[in-house]
């Protein structure tokens, strides 16, 4: 185990202007997991990578513990890695794959058989280490390539979106199984996922990436708490958080004809005539006066709901989206009234879209 610094990480790819991962300043302490999380193309698979030593450093460094790894070929990081496409030899049984890379390093056959096997039985899989890949189901699968990082215990397990290929029950028994080994084995853990889901509920830790930059970096809780930016604010969450341009009067900030509550000394750090205001769902409840918002869609989950709707905000439409009484929910073109609860809005600059108070 030992922990993993990023250094002014970058990585330029061949004929690209614009750094695939920009100055990456990040530290993972030892025995944490910590997610990175982003959209499509933010650079969060390219720093695990630069990490593993599957791409390059172009400026910047990585140290493992005390060791710089930065131009170390990946055999000699101690790293194990799981990929998202599992990543098995279809000829070899179970057990064959998951001690194939401490046969390659001359590990005993006896201590290969021991390890093969404590891993085996930590993941469910004893009874399958006699079959091959083909005859396992995708979630099998995944547990073999996970035993297969297991028994080499290296100090760092790196995590490419391990999950995506699962369905969505699956998915979630996986993802709490990743998250009771990984605190039972206190391995250093750096995960890469797109799904917000994941990243809220696997990581000690979550860093939010957009176009090579690291936006945000803190416990779940906080970063979805109090985010730091505009992108934070609307990529963490589900459903997101509603988000709108709306100018600076006495007392707040006006939606349509309703004006919201805002703390004078956090309206103080801005000039701007307009703020960008951030409410989440569960943040806005129906009421007697408000926001008047005419109710689009109900979206029923079970012991949730949700409603989306419009209104109007200066001269366009503006959605909104609320937690509605999953029992009582609105009705499809009915006309509600929203408050904001004053105690939980996020208040933006416009212009460089970072929080204000």
């Amino acid at each position: 185990m030992a922990p993993v610094t990023f250094q002014k990480a970058t990585r330029i790819f061949p004929g690209q202007e614009r750094p695939a991962v920009d100055q990456l300043e990040l530290e993972v302490a030892d025995g944490e997991l910590l997610v990175l999380v982003g959209p499509s193309g933010c650079g969060k698979s390219t720093s695990l990578r630069m990490l593993a030593g599957l791409e390059d450093v172009d400026a910047g460094r990585i140290l493992i513990g005390d060791r710089d790894v930065t131009d170390l070929p990946p055999k000699s990081r101690d790293i194990a890695m799981v990929f998202q496409n599992y990543a098995l030899y279809p000829h070899m049984s179970v057990a064959e794959n998951m001690g194939f890379a401490l046969k390659i390093a001359g590990t005993s056959k006896s201590e290969i058989k021991k390890r093969v096997a404590e891993a085996a039985t930590m993941l469910g899989l004893t009874e399958y280490l006699d079959r091959k890949p083909k005859a396992l189901s995708g979630g099998q699968r995944q547990r073999v390539a996970m035993g297969r990082a297991i028994v080499r215990s290296p100090q760092v397990f790196l995590m490419d979106e391990p999950l995506s290929n699962l369905d969505a029950k699956l998915r979630v028994q996986t993802r709490a199984q990743i998250a009771q080994l990984q605190q039972r084995l206190e391995t250093t853990t750096v995960y890469v996922t797109h799904d917000q889901v994941e990243a809220m509920t696997l990581g000690d830790r979550v860093a939010v990436m957009k176009d090579g930059l690291l936006q945000q970096i803190d416990t779940p809780r906080a970063t979805y708490d109090r985010p730091d930016n505009v992108f934070v604010a609307g990529f963490l969450g589900s459903p997101a958080m509603n988000l709108f341009e709306v100018p600076v009067v006495d007392g707040g900030v006006k939606v349509g004809d309703t004006i919201v509550p805002v703390a004078r000394e956090v309206l103080a750090q801005t000039d701007a005539s307009t703020v960008t205001l951030g409410v989440r769902p569960e943040d806005m409840a129906l009421g007697d006066r408000g926001i008047a918002t005419v109710v689009d869609v109900v979206e029923e989950l079970g012991s949730d709901a949700f409603a989306y709707g419009h209104t109007k905000h200066g001269d366009n439409d503006q959605t909104l989206v609320s937690r509605v009484n999953w029992r009582t929910p609105p009705r499809i073109g009915e006309v509600v009234n929203l408050t904001a609860d004053p105690e939980r809005v996020h208040v933006f600059s416009t212009e460089t879209g970072l929080r204000l108070g």
